[in-house]
This record gives structure tokens, C-alpha cells and sequence, in this order.
């Protein structure tokens, strides 16, 4: 986009592109090691302390001795997508025109495999970074029916083409087998 030999000006280019010249020469750094220690254990004490945040955080950095300021541990916390848990006003209230869509699945009894299928998302702390791993998972029997780890979370990471499917083993054709032959309907089961 930006060509250097130009007779125009970089900034001119820049203008006529609508970005700012500061964008042209910024090259990203990557995460220090230092920011990376801090935002593992920070992640660690936001696990056993939800509640907390970046001021009771840093006070609990600062306890074990790290040297940090508040804001900069509300920057990792923004970064790693993490904030205190705490009750928030009129939560239960809908926005105006959000279309409410109705619970199918509260008078079905789940009793058959491959009846309801559940997704989850979550994000996994690795030595440098983090990853989100997402997974498909049977009601009925528990089972992981598919998963899809990306650095990313994005609607292409998504998408069906990428996933890693689970293939069957003895074991779940026998469970599968003997969960067919039950006499007894299974009860009700509930997503929690």
C-alpha cells in the first residue's frame, strides 16, 4: 500500500489512504516474559478469587512480591479477557428490541444419545500466551463429540471444516450398546 520510492510524501500517502502515519512505522512487540509470569499468576489468583479486581489483585501481586501498578494489571486483565465477577444492576432487565428466543429444551427428557448437543468456549493458559478451546459435547451420555483449539476466536475458527472429530472406540459402542438396551427411561437430564 505504502510505496517508499513514491514521489509523494509517506504522510501524503497516508492521508490519501485515511490511515494514520504513526500505523506505517509501528512494528507490534511481542509480550515480555516478565508481562507473560505475571499474567499466568494473575490468572491463577483471578481462578481462586473471582471477585477480585485489579486493586485487590495487585495487592495480592504485591503480597508475593511483584512490583506492579494497578493499571497495568487492569491492562492484563483487558488483554486476557478477564474481569472481577460481581452483581451488576438490572441484569435481568433485556435490552429494548432484542428478540427473547424461547428454552426448547425444558420439557424434553434427554434419554438417548445424539438427542442434544451442547458447545462451550474457554480460553487455556500455555507457557507463552493463551489458546481458546472450544468443544461439542453429548447431553446424555458426556462424551466430547468434537473440539477446536485456535489462537484466535474468530467465526472461521469456528467453523465445521476445522474441527477434530472424536472417533468412537470399543468402549463407547459397548456403553452405547447397553445405553440402547435400558429398560427404564433415563431421567430428565439439565444442563448444570
Amino acid at each position: 500500500m505504502i510505496d517508499r520510492d513514491h514521489g509523494l510524501s509517506i504522510g501524503r500517502q497516508a492521508k490519501a489512504l485515511g490511515i494514520s502515519r504513526g500505523s506505517i512505522y509501528y512494528l507490534p512487540q511481542p509480550t515480555s516474559d516478565a508481562d507473560l509470569a505475571l499474567m499466568r499468576r494473575t490468572c491463577e489468583l483471578h481462578l481462586e478469587h473471582p471477585f477480585a479486581g485489579s486493586r485487590m489483585l495487585r495487592g495480592l501481586l504485591k503480597a508475593e512480591g511483584h512490583q506492579v501498578g494497578r493499571l497495568h494489571v487492569s491492562t492484563l486483565m483487558k488483554t486476557m479477557g478477564i474481569e472481577a465477577i460481581y452483581r451488576r444492576p438490572n441484569t435481568s432487565k433485556p435490552a429494548p428490541g432484542h428478540k427473547v428466543y424461547p428454552y426448547l429444551l425444558r420439557n424434553l427428557a434427554v434419554t438417548r444419545p445424539n438427542q442434544v448437543w451442547a458447545m462451550d468456549i474457554t480460553y487455556v493458559p500455555m507457557a507463552r500466551g493463551f489458546v481458546y478451546l472450544a468443544a461439542v459435547l453429548d447431553w446424555f451420555s458426556r462424551k466430547i463429540l468434537a473440539w477446536r483449539v485456535s489462537i484466535t476466536l474468530t467465526a472461521d475458527c469456528l467453523a465445521s471444516r476445522h474441527w477434530r472429530r472424536r472417533s468412537p472406540t470399543t468402549d463407547d459402542r459397548i456403553s452405547s450398546t447397553l445405553t440402547r438396551a435400558r429398560s427404564s427411561p433415563a431421567p430428565t437430564s439439565s444442563p448444570c
